[in-house]
């Protein structure tokens, strides 16, 4: 699929739903910006929760040989995701530390996906609509304008909540999303 096409069915996908969490953000000076700051926080909430969810002893677990097993989501979210994508979306620089290792234990995986979403949040922060048709070198030769950057940071955030959704419930347990709010 062209990297246009992923970008509008993406932004099909969630746009609707960021404005409604946004609830002003149609009204806003900013409503991309003000989109993906509510989207992190959304999926830094249940992307989180997820993490948490799964057992210490399941981190380890993939369905088949092909995919990524529970600690690779978190490490890969921590690493490529977070922390490079959040530093290009926002053009500031990615924080300078050891990248998440997969035989890492569940509790500094949790505390190091935690983190990276502490910084998309602080990188979000200062982010405005001024700068979305401006070119950004993600992967590969071709660049991205900032807001299909934007576009692909969401998507894969909602990529990453399926596929620990489905583990979750391959474990037998229930994902977040689908558990009863009090």
């Amino acid at each position: 699929m062209q990297p246009r096409a992923f970008a509008l069915l993406i932004a099909c996908a969630i746009l609707p739903q960021a404005l409604a969490a946004q609830g002003t953000a149609t009204t806003s000076a900013n409503p991309v910006a003000d989109a993906l700051r509510g989207m992190e926080q959304r999926y830094a909430r249940i992307l989180i929760a997820a993490a948490e969810a799964m057992p210490a002893e399941k981190y380890t677990y993939r369905p088949t040989p092909a995919q990524m097993s529970f600690a690779q989501i978190q490490a890969h979210l921590a690493n490529e995701g977070n922390d490079l994508l959040c530093s290009k979306v926002a053009g500031v620089p990615a924080p300078q530390h050891a990248a998440a290792d997969t035989t890492a234990g569940k509790d500094q995986l949790v505390a190091r996906l935690k983190e990276t979403f502490q910084f998309c949040e602080s990188a979000f922060a200062h982010l405005d609509d001024s700068k979305l048709s401006e070119p950004l070198q993600l992967f590969g030769p071709n660049p991205f304008s900032r807001a299909t950057a934007i576009l692909i940071t969401v998507g894969d955030w909602a990529d990453h909540y399926s596929q620990e959704a489905n583990y979750l419930r391959l474990n037998g347990l229930v994902p977040p999303t689908a558990q009863r709010r009090m």
